[in-house]
């Protein structure tokens, strides 16, 4: 088969951030099916290991923890993932976080709250860019995929949340998610540029909204602004993550995957 068609991970170790959360346990599943050595990154690292609990599939997976918030931390997971893996080629950057106060309107939206997120969403990916990415280059190359969020691209219509329940409480999509995306798409760009010709790949991948379990109002208010009239399955990301992870996509970089039903064309 040629290189340009293969999507196996096999013998590469693949390092993924949030792990344990409810796209990145279906990731997880897929890079290990297409044989990767999956190193699952949590805060905590009890949620991770329930993953690796969960997972079937041809790869080895292993939880490690690691605030991504804090550099030394990244420094050091990367050292622990390389004595148990070897040298890692890929790399998700798909932790996210919210704050305690993250549905607070933008008016009254504390400071605190605001570097909190951006620490992890953004701050956190550029730091794991930066430790890893450089452990790439020094390799030989690899390939980087950031989650991004259908928000970082087009701005949320209000008027969806109208009645919004997600785990019993109101929701929205405050300003510092839609920031901290948006900057995380400008991080890709730049640093497909900037290691393009050091063989390291930097794409993103951008899902649309993903049912949860939020309620029928939500669910209808987003559907009617989907043109394929419905939100996101879990594991519907998979398979554009393997791509961009394996040699199928060899000349690809600084791209974004819109995984949104056809909502940005609106």
């Amino acid at each position: 088969m040629a290189k340009g068609a293969d999507f196996s991970l096999v013998d590469r170790t693949v390092v993924i951030t949030g792990g344990g959360g409810i796209l990145g346990k279906r990731m997880v599943q897929a890079l290990a099916e297409a044989g990767a050595r999956v190193a699952i990154v949590e805060a905590d690292l009890a949620r991770a290991q329930s993953v690796v609990d969960q997972i079937e599939g041809k790869g080895v997976v292993e939880a490690f923890s690691a605030d991504i918030s804090k550099p030394q931390a990244v420094v050091a997971v990367h050292e622990r993932i390389e004595a148990s893996f070897g040298p890692v080629y890929g790399l998700v950057n798909n932790a996210a976080t919210k704050s305690e106060n993250f549905f607070e309107p933008f008016e009254t939206f504390p400071l605190d709250d605001w570097n909190a997120v951006i620490g992890v969403n953004l701050t956190g990916a550029m730091t794991c860019c930066q430790v890893f990415g450089k452990a790439m280059v020094a390799n030989g190359g690899g390939a980087i995929v950031n989650t991004l969020s259908i928000y970082g691209i087009v701005a949320p219509d209000q008027r969806i949340y109208e009645g919004s329940i997600y785990e019993g409480r109101r929701i929205n999509t405050p300003a510092v998610y839609s920031a901290s995306k948006a900057g995380l798409w400008g991080l890709t760009k730049y640093l497909s540029a900037y290691w393009g010709d050091k063989n390291v790949r930097v794409n993103a991948l951008t899902p649309g909204g993903v049912f949860s379990g939020q309620n029928d109002t939500f669910v209808k208010a987003y559907s009617n602004r989907v043109p394929m009239g419905r939100m996101a399955h879990h594991d519907e990301m998979s398979g554009a993550l393997v791509f961009l992870l394996s040699d199928a996509s060899s000349f690809v970089t600084g791209q974004n995957v819109v995984i949104d039903g056809g909502l940005s064309v609106w």
